[in-house]
């Protein structure tokens, strides 16, 4: 299902330049010279993983919400400062993996508390978290020079882990830190990231939008010291960077800070 949304924002994705060039160019015949922009980006993604490392074998898909500052030359050439939050993605873990003993079978989302109530559900997600910086430019494809296909590449710190909700304080286990720690699977590295998509930049900046593909390559190592249980469990600090992939469509919106010199060129037909 997800991989058929994605194919379906393609193509919606693609028919957008020649929606930009029907509405500027015929309709309005004006167009804007390219300028020195600055501006914020909240943006949301849906990412599937893919690969052998620690984030692909532990979740599923997730859900991603960031916080762009970018700076656009008149050349069009874009510098990004970028904070993801991922969250929401189910741990493909079972319980009996993820916690031992505590869990009543291998299959059922429930465990044992210390009082020795049984079935008592513990909640449990993925998290992560990335800081980093991209380059890009935009390659202008009509009279309209600050939209047009965007491409980016970018690199910075991620982490993620395993994220336990006990409301009731049911699991000292869990609710103890030091004892948690051995449980989370907390996992450090570098993430390399790169986007293709379509800046649509209106001539109301406020209505400006951009989407497309992104695909993370993450490359991550346990780091909490030790593990308790699962096929991981021992000792940590020799265990290597491993290769887990993030593959994503994403949706921006563009506001803007400043704008330098904005030129409005009319055509006269």
């Amino acid at each position: 299902m997800i991989k058929k949304t994605i194919l379906y924002l393609l193509i919606v994705m693609m028919s957008i330049p020649a929606f930009s060039q029907e509405y500027y160019v015929r309709d309005k015949k004006e167009v804007d010279s390219a300028t020195f922009m600055i501006w914020g980006s909240p943006n949301f993604s849906v990412q599937l993983p893919f690969g052998q490392g620690y984030l692909a074998k532990t979740f599923n898909y997730n859900l991603n919400f960031g916080v762009d500052i970018t700076i656009k030359t008149q050349s069009n050439w874009t510098i990004d400062i970028a904070f993801n939050y991922m969250f929401g993605s189910k741990v493909s873990l079972t319980p009996r993996e993820l916690l031992g003993d505590m869990s009543l079978t291998d299959s059922i989302l429930a465990v044992l508390n210390s009082a020795g109530n049984n079935k008592v559900p513990l909640a449990y997600e993925g998290r992560y978290w990335y800081l980093g910086t991209t380059v890009g430019k935009v390659f202008p494809i009509d009279r309209w020079k600050n939209s047009g296909f965007w491409l980016k590449v970018g690199a910075g710190y991620f982490e993620h882990k395993i994220h336990f909700t006990d409301p009731n304080n049911y699991f000292p286990q869990i609710d103890q830190r030091d004892y948690r720690l051995g449980y989370d699977r907390h996992s450090q590295g570098v993430a390399l990231n790169q986007f293709f998509g379509y800046m649509f930049m209106q001539k109301r900046r406020v209505l400006s939008f951009y989407l497309g593909v992104e695909v993370w390559e993450i490359f991550t190592k346990p780091d909490r010291g030790y593990i308790f249980v699962g096929q991981l469990a021992g000792p940590t600090d020799t265990r290597p960077l491993k290769f887990s992939g993030l593959l994503g469509f994403k949706l921006g919106w563009i506001l803007p800070f400043y704008e330098k010199n904005r030129v409005t060129t009319y055509y006269y037909y």
